[in-house]
């Protein structure tokens, strides 16, 4: 297990450099001039010399691979720059500050689709084609293809501008919360629904859960005791990929709702290039999704004892 552990460690810190080269490749290849969004909107003339200066003071003068190894070094190191659009505001502060509330709002959705999917997945295999199982399989499939921007709008446009009980935007209060909360909650939640129901009736007409039953055990403790910790298996793939690519996913969100987090921070900054923000911000998303990733495998091993012996 331990060797499984370094070796997936291993193969995260390349796929990280794979994705810090591209990211800084895009950037620098995308169209438009950070200096001139330094400068703002009062057409302030600058002279040849001016410009070279706040070039080399930046070190957007030397060739690009210079520039990546030496921004690579320094996030190795903990040092996340300053703000090229922004001046004086460390990138490592805009992110913590903005990381926050991100986190607040994903871990809330997260716990809030995994409580009420698992549950519901399950009964509605268990009471499979009755009318509740019908009724769970139709809003799981509502909300697996309605779009999260689509979601988001509709609500605001229902429960705030029509029936003005929910604030439209903004992160001040626990109501600023439901709205935001629930766009992001609902497609997690079905989905994973369909996959919890999907698995337990796959896992219901295996033959040891029928070898429980013949040996008298109760329905209870035939579900508990030996289909849910088999049907739960594949779920843990779905929550470890889900929980990166929510974090990451959630730009759309944060957009609509005016949430102050990463997502924000993040489209804020590519409109405006601050290419140190947003090379940080996919790094650090993307070591989030490694991580996550991993933890899923480690919780394969202890949910299925049979998974440590081959690792």
């Amino acid at each position: 297990m331990v060797s499984y552990i370094i070796r997936r460690l291993l193969q995260g810190v390349v796929v990280v450099f794979i994705i810090t080269f591209f990211a800084f490749a895009i950037l620098q290849a995308a169209p438009g001039d950070p200096i001139d969004l330094m400068l703002g909107e009062g057409n302030v003339q600058m002279s040849a010399e001016q410009r070279a200066a706040i070039l080399h003071k930046w070190g957007m003068d030397r060739p690009w691979y210079e520039q990546y190894f030496t921004w690579l070094k320094n996030f190795v190191s903990g040092d996340l720059g300053e703000s090229i659009v922004r001046r004086g505001s460390p990138v490592s502060g805009m992110i913590f500050d903005a990381a926050i509330p991100t986190l607040k709002l994903n871990v809330i959705a997260y716990i809030i689709a995994i409580i009420i999917s698992i549950p519901a997945g399950m009964l509605a295999a268990i009471k499979r084609y009755s009318v509740y199982d019908s009724a769970v399989m139709v809003i799981a499939s509502a909300g697996v293809a309605l779009p999260v921007f689509w979601v988001a709008l509709m609500s605001i446009i229902f429960f705030s501008l029509k029936l003005g009980w929910l604030p439209p935007f903004g992160s001040s209060g626990w109501k600023a919360y439901i709205l935001p909360v629930f766009a992001l909650a609902l497609n997690e939640l079905a989905l994973l629904t369909r996959m919890m129901r999907g698995t337990m009736l796959e896992v219901l007409e295996q033959d040891y859960v029928k070898t429980a039953r013949s040996k008298g055990l109760s329905e209870y403790a035939v579900i508990v005791g030996h289909a849910v910790r088999n049907a739960l298996l594949p779920i843990i793939t779905i929550l470890g990929v889900r929980a990166g690519f929510l974090i990451s996913g959630s730009v759309v969100v944060e957009s609509i709702f005016a949430w102050p987090g990463l997502g924000s921070l993040f489209l804020d900054s590519v409109n405006r290039f601050d290419f140190q923000v947003v090379q940080a911000i996919v790094v650090l998303l993307t070591v989030f999704v490694l991580l996550a990733n991993i933890l899923t495998d480690l919780l394969y091993a202890v949910i299925d004892p049979r998974i440590r012996l081959t690792k």
